[in-house]
């Protein structure tokens, strides 16, 4: 993850954020058409799981410069998710759905370049996350 990539995905992610319903709702529809499988680990208000999804999205791109800030967040955030039932082969689905949402909700805005940088971040976050459930 480059500074260059942080610029790209805080630019773009500025842009989403107020539109952040309809993306949350965009990004699970997604989610559960490409992997239906996982519907069955959300229990809940789906409102108000998309409106915790756009929370941790938005405090992890505000703070992308100082990943030290926000390693125990992500750490817990991945072992919480053992404990729903997520699987190291979820993120994947998970990244791949974002990458749609961002693509819909920026149009012609969500260039290679911000694709590419949007893939190395989520990667970063991703596997950190893995990693701190004991996935890896």
């Amino acid at each position: 993850m480059t500074p260059e990539d942080i610029k790209l995905v805080q630019a773009s992610w500025s842009k989403v954020t107020p539109i952040a319903e309809q993306a949350a709702m965009l990004f699970y529809n997604r989610l559960f058409e490409i992997e239906p499988s996982v519907k069955e680990l959300f229990k809940g208000d789906m409102q108000a799981q998309g409106r915790r999804l756009m929370a941790m999205i938005d405090m992890a791109v505000v703070n992308l410069h100082q990943l030290d800030k926000i390693i125990f967040e992500l750490r817990a955030s991945g072992v919480r998710h053992v404990g729903y039932g997520v699987k190291p082969e979820h993120y994947q689905k998970v990244g791949t759905a974002l990458l749609w949402t961002l693509e819909q909700g920026l149009k012609e805005e969500f260039t290679p370049e911000v694709k590419a940088a949007w893939i190395s971040v989520y990667g970063t976050l991703s596997s950190t996350m893995i990693a701190a459930g004991g996935m890896a």
